[in-house]
């Protein structure tokens, strides 16, 4: 059994991020820790932003009345779908937007009853690299976790994500905080073998991420994508594929599988690279920034996409798209 980093790093010293967890056991105390912190938000005239799932921004609006026109929501079931989005497309584009601001509220609730346990490792992973990716921003993001649905594992990995917990209307230091980086490399796996192994394919340069884009599109299509969905997953494992090939110069291996537990398509691909920022992917980017790149376009494209990576290990990328239902 691995050991979970736990406690040894110092606390988030100034430089403007403030990220406690909220944690709540019913809809009263949901909205007693999210309207006031959006309500002060308002009163000082900071930007205000909530993405949480829609049953908690209905609860959130009731209890603002006609203050909610000042806030800005999004289904955090939409945006983060794929944790690995959340960072660059939701809270640091609001930061971004208003880099004039002394301060910017959010609420985001990333993890929610309902998430996969393969959909709550990102997700994880996500809330301790807010830790790195904001760190001199001048944002608060509120994190609730439902202490009556979720599992309780998952709630104490929260107080490693979180410097800050708050329950009860007590707001305390937690003690079990953790390095960012290295938790979030904890949470990243080794990622388990797949249980329906579909096909595998050895590739090389030059013509290896063309071959996998075709192999990737035919079993997508096969499994039951329509041809948009199956074009995004055999894009998506193409740009990593080229990764593969421009960083590695060695061969890459790609798996296909179609998972029935959770009706989805799963490509994998693995290389001998090492992947040394735990951002790559989740920072915002375009084509003309070069690296990093296509693991962005696979995080915007795919439902899900996790990625381990080890100096002596290699990295694993795997992507999922859900079937329809």
């Amino acid at each position: 059994m691995r050991e979970v980093p736990e406690g040894r790093h110092r606390r988030i010293e100034s430089g403007g991020l403030v990220h406690p967890a909220l944690f709540y056991g019913d809809d009263a105390a949901y909205v007693a820790g999210t309207v006031p912190f959006l309500r002060e938000g308002i009163a000082a005239g900071s930007p205000v932003m909530m993405a949480a799932p829609p049953s908690r921004l209905d609860l959130v609006r009731d209890g603002l009345g006609p203050d909610a026109a000042d806030v800005v929501f999004h289904d955090m079931t939409v945006a983060g779908r794929n944790p690995g989005r959340i960072i660059a497309g939701v809270l640091r584009a609001f930061a971004d937007e208003h880099a004039d601001h002394d301060e910017v509220r959010i609420i985001g609730e990333p993890i929610w009853a309902g998430r996969g346990q393969d959909e709550y490792a990102a997700a994880a992973q996500h809330e301790a690299l807010i830790n790195v990716a904001l760190a001199d921003r001048p944002v608060a993001v509120l994190c609730p976790y439902d202490t009556g649905a979720l599992d309780p594992t998952w709630i104490a990995d929260a107080a490693r994500t979180h410097p800050v917990v708050i329950e009860n209307g007590t707001t305390s230091t937690s003690e079990h905080y953790a390095d960012p980086a290295e938790l979030a490399h904890w949470f990243s796996g080794p990622l388990g073998e797949p249980v329906e192994l579909g096909e595998t394919l050895v590739f090389d340069a030059p013509t290896g991420p063309r071959v996998v884009r075709t192999a990737v599109a035919e079993h997508a299509v096969r499994a039951g994508l329509d041809q948009a969905r199956a074009g995004d997953l055999a894009l998506a494992a193409y740009e990593v594929a080229v990764n593969t090939v421009l960083h590695t110069g060695r061969p890459g291996l790609l798996a296909l599988w179609t998972r029935e537990r959770s009706a989805a398509v799963v490509c994998e691909i693995q290389d001998s690279g090492w992947i040394a920022d735990p951002l790559v992917g989740r920072h915002g980017c375009g084509p003309a920034d070069g690296r990093g790149y296509g693991l962005h376009l696979a995080h915007q494209l795919c439902d899900l996409v996790q990625v381990h990576s080890d100096p002596d290990l290699g990295t694993t990328v795997r992507m999922t798209v859900d079937l329809p239902r």
